[in-house]
């Protein structure tokens, strides 16, 4: 009995080591290339995920920039210096693009529900982006301010207009520290 559990115990191992070869060689052997401008296109966008662009996203939008599909003055929230930003990246020419057009910057922003007035339909629930709004059906809703990015699109669906936006200085996002 006892040499059986040894036996296989070591026919385990064998096939582990075995097997721990065989996916280090082949990891290495078929390294997945990562694509540092696409990489640094999407570390320059806000990463608030509001959609203001056309895009779900900001990753899908710095996809489209690199594949030179779209034109890098449509991110809202991040105005004029994310497109010098992504101009100086890409060396693209900027006589195509009327940068005066452009906001700024946009000051930080999250929202917040007047608690009182919310009869929680849940429309704001559901457009949020990064599910920084909770509650049940029927019941309250809250933001947690820690994961709003200040996209604003939840505003609109409020049939109450019970949600507003208050600006705010906040160190550990990345959207606010660049700005």
């Amino acid at each position: 009995m006892i040499i059986q559990i040894i036996r296989t115990i070591f026919i385990f191992s064998f096939f582990s080591i075995i097997l721990g070869f065989f996916l280090h060689y082949f990891s290495y052997k078929y390294k997945i290339k990562k694509n540092s401008i696409l990489d640094k296109i999407e570390d320059i966008l806000p990463q608030s995920q509001c959609g203001q662009c056309g895009y779900p996203g900001c990753l899908p939008y710095a996809k489209a920039i690199f594949k030179n599909k779209e034109k890098i003055n449509k991110c809202l929230p991040g105005g004029k210096d994310v497109f010098l930003q992504l101009q100086n990246l890409l060396s693209i020419d900027t006589t195509e693009y009327n940068i005066n057009s452009l906001p700024v910057r946009i000051i930080p922003t999250v929202v917040f529900i007047d608690e009182q007035n919310c009869v929680g339909c849940a429309k704001c629930r559901e457009i949020c982006p990064v599910d920084a709004i909770i509650g049940s059906l029927n019941l309250m809703h809250t933001v947690l301010t820690d994961f709003c990015t200040g996209c604003n699109l939840c505003i609109p669906v409020c049939p109450l207009d019970c949600i507003h936006t208050k600006s705010i200085v906040h160190e550990n996002k990345k959207l606010f520290n660049k700005f």
